[in-house]
């Protein structure tokens, strides 16, 4: 009985791991200010979901979307959004040369591996979000960020009925507060 009783539990545990570890954690999340632009630099730990993974390995291509806000704080009001950027990177295998391929805008790079192509889309340093001057000096300021799996930008058939599936709603955010 005890050792049913364990072997249950050691089951249930193994679970929840797998559950935690599927998805997107955030390391590193950092504001800055540099010659006269407030950056920001941003560190994650990306984990596919097994749907996920058999989508690559298919050949359907996958984009990530890093979104950044900047607001001014008001008691009076809501905040107030000074600026907004983001940045989206696509990853698709190339069956033909066996290797994975990461777009950004124009710009393209192969890697011999999935982890290699996740390990470039998962940070980004100096990443310029708005001028200093266009943020009020006697004012507070915060900025939301978000990381995610974009599904609005894979094909049409595939985002049919994507409502229930927690396998491809993987992301995070978090709020920064500007000092």
């Amino acid at each position: 009985m005890l050792q049913g009783l364990l072997l249950v539990l050691a089951l249930w545990a193994s679970a929840v791991d797998s559950l935690r570890a599927q998805g997107v954690e955030l390391a590193t999340l950092k504001a800055a200010r540099h010659e006269g632009r407030l950056e920001l630099e941003f560190a994650t730990r990306i984990t596919l979901p097994k749907a996920v993974e058999d989508a690559l390995q298919r050949g359907v291509p996958v984009y990530f979307a890093a979104r950044a806000e900047v607001y001014r704080s008001r008691w009076y009001w809501r905040d107030e959004r000074v600026v907004r950027a983001s940045r989206s990177w696509r990853v698709a295998y190339q069956p033909l040369t066996g290797s994975w391929r990461v777009g950004t805008g124009g710009l393209h790079q192969s890697f011999n591996s999935l982890d290699e192509a996740l390990a470039v889309i998962s940070r980004s340093t100096g990443w310029a979000l708005t001028e200093l001057a266009q943020l009020d000096a006697d004012s507070r300021h915060y900025v939301e960020f978000s990381y995610r799996l974009d599904t609005s930008q894979l094909p049409s058939p595939m985002q049919i009925g994507f409502g229930g599936q927690g396998d491809w709603a993987i992301g995070v955010e978090r709020t920064l507060r500007l000092d």
